[in-house]
């Protein structure tokens, strides 16, 4: 039987509803339950019980090098109005060798919060990169 490895975190897509699509860093893909904490005065122990509660999802994270002319993450940005955005699906999909889906996170309803230009720096040796942060109403896990 071959081994089995761990996947590398290196290979993968991003599908946003934008025109360009490489992305070099994407942070955020995160849920958690928390947790209700309860106590009847009349509980013979002096601790409170603990029982699921709501679902929480952290805000994702897509960063990517800046390309003249390009500026999709300020005109999504643009969207957002008092009640109203633009909202989209966002599917995040990390790759084999034969660059096919194995694992695919799909964030649903997602509208940007924040987006950040590049840090200059005139001694600096990088690409500018530039990020948008997006919150969204759930976080879908799909293993191929």
């Amino acid at each position: 039987m071959p081994q089995q490895y761990p996947l590398p975190a290196f290979h993968f897509s991003v599908q946003w509803g934008g025109t360009r699509i490489g992305f070099t860093e994407v942070a955020g893909l995160t849920q958690e339950n928390q947790a209700i904490e309860y106590r009847d005065g009349s509980f013979p122990e002096y601790s409170s019980i603990k029982m699921p509660g709501l679902r929480k999802f952290s805000n994702l994270t897509l960063k990517r090098g800046i390309v003249k002319a390009d500026n999709e993450f300020f005109q999504w940005l643009s969207t957002v109005k008092l009640n109203t955005v633009e909202r989209r699906d966002i599917v995040v999909a990390l790759l084999n060798e034969n660059h096919e889906p194995v694992m695919v996170w799909k964030a649903h309803n997602a509208f940007p919060v924040k987006v950040e230009g590049p840090a200059l720096k005139a001694t600096g040796n990088e690409v500018a990169i530039e990020s948008i942060e997006l919150a969204h109403e759930g976080l879908e896990l799909q293993n191929e």
